[in-house]
């Protein structure tokens, strides 16, 4: 059986319109200094941090926000969001976020990080803070590869997947297996809401928006660790081409990183 072939109106050109066009609205996010942005084309980064942005003004929430940046391509955002934030060593966002929110209890406090710096070289520290059940935000930009250092797999890499260091993709009797980060988080006791989005499509951004928004709310409510991943594109760093990006993340990793909510105790 064969899906129907969908009519669709065809629109005349041979005349000018009947109304000019127009802008129907701004289209700089809230909280968004500046438009001019340092990332490749096709990247996913600046859609994800649109989203939380957009949440945080949503939520009444921006004026007591603080965010706290990890080590990577995105760590330069800091400069364009209008908002405090705080600059992180490698792996140590969740640590230091820890400290802001016990000394600024009022305050709402996320973390961003990227795969290379959270699973990579801070596991430790966002397992910890999640068992704690610390009244944090992490917020994880995976795109399975060290985009911002020469384009090198990183512990999220799933099995086939091509970085410009790993041309053949991850194997995985020489790699190893990837880390499925949110799902161990989600089988710690002290998380109120764990959730895996993306930025490859429009409808999964708006679904990705609201797991965001769920993620913060838990923190206003004082339920407990909250933590949303979101799977983004990086066709540089995965040596495709530009336009090829979005399937391609979902053809890897989002077979394997899948999405949706894993864990809701608020």
């Amino acid at each position: 059986m064969t899906d129907a072939i969908v009519e669709r109106p065809i629109v005349p050109t041979e005349h000018r319109p009947d109304r000019a066009a127009h802008e129907v609205g701004h289209k700089v996010a809230p909280l968004l200094l500046t438009e001019q942005s340092h990332f490749c084309p096709g990247c996913g980064e600046p859609i994800a941090a649109r989203t939380i942005l957009e949440n945080l003004v949503e939520l009444g929430v921006a004026g007591q926000s603080v965010a706290v940046l990890g080590i990577g391509c995105y760590t330069a955002m800091a400069s364009s969001f209008d908002i405090d934030t705080v600059q992180a060593l490698h792996g140590r966002a969740p640590s230091v976020a820890t400290g802001v929110k016990r000394m600024k209890p009022d305050s709402i406090v996320f973390t961003l990080q990227g795969d290379g710096d959270m699973v990579n070289e801070g596991l430790q520290e966002v397992l910890h803070t999640a068992a704690r059940g610390e009244s944090v935000t992490a917020i994880l930009l995976n795109n399975g590869v060290f985009g911002e250092t020469g384009g090198h797999m990183t512990a999220t890499s799933v099995l086939g997947q091509r970085t410009k260091n790993t041309i053949d993709g991850r194997d995985a009797e020489y790699h190893g297996y990837p880390i499925r980060i949110a799902d161990l988080i989600a089988q710690l006791d002290g998380v109120a809401y764990v959730a895996r989005g993306s930025v490859h499509s429009p409808g999964a951004i708006a679904k990705t928006k609201k797991m965001v928004h769920k993620a913060l709310q838990m923190q206003v409510e004082r339920k407990g660790f909250s933590f949303v991943e979101i799977l983004t594109m990086c066709p540089t760093g995965w040596f495709i081409p530009t336009i090829e990006g979005p399937q391609y993340m979902d053809d890897t990793l989002g077979q394997v990183h899948t999405m949706g909510e894993l864990e809701v105790r608020g």
